[in-house]
């Protein structure tokens, strides 16, 4: 994100005015087991697709509250960022893509040890989500199940 004094004044007084959502407690489970033998999965909320998926609805009011599913196969440079907050600065990840779906990195980890398995798919979502009812109420929830379905052990959350 750029510094708030180089956002727009529209926008920063959108965002000094916006009701930000606490949650406490803050959902939390411990591992069962050691990381070295967990199946880890990527949460992205960078607005990531692969090619040939469809991009984020930038013209959803309240935020496009879908996901994407990344293959463990793809080739992470590929990915197309379709983020739609202004006050997202996307050149960080336009270099590389790693920085907001470090799926190089997981798989270096798995290769060293430190976790047991790269999960065999990850989830992108768009991080710009004004409304969030209707992901946590129907699309959290999936992607949910998603993750059980392929075991992940561990989820871990980039946020951008």
């Amino acid at each position: 994100m750029p510094p708030i004094a180089d956002l727009p004044l529209w926008l920063r007084t959108t965002l000094w005015l916006y009701r930000w959502r606490c949650l406490d407690p803050v959902p939390f489970v411990p591992l069962r087991k050691p990381l070295d033998q967990c199946r880890v999965a990527l949460v992205s909320t960078a607005g990531l697709v692969a090619p040939g998926q469809a991009p984020f609805d930038k013209t959803v009011k309240g935020g496009d509250f879908s996901y994407r599913v990344i293959s463990a196969g793809t080739p992470v440079q590929e990915l197309i960022e379709t983020h739609r907050s202004e006050a997202f600065d996307p050149r960080g990840i336009a270099a590389d893509r790693n920085l907001a779906l470090p799926l190089d990195r997981l798989h270096e980890l798995a290769v060293a040890g430190t976790i047991g398995a790269v999960a065999p798919r990850h989830l992108s979502f768009m991080g710009s989500i004004t409304a969030p009812n209707r992901l946590i109420k129907h699309t959290a929830p999936e992607a949910a199940q998603l993750l059980l379905e392929d075991r992940v052990d561990v989820a871990l959350l980039v946020p951008v």
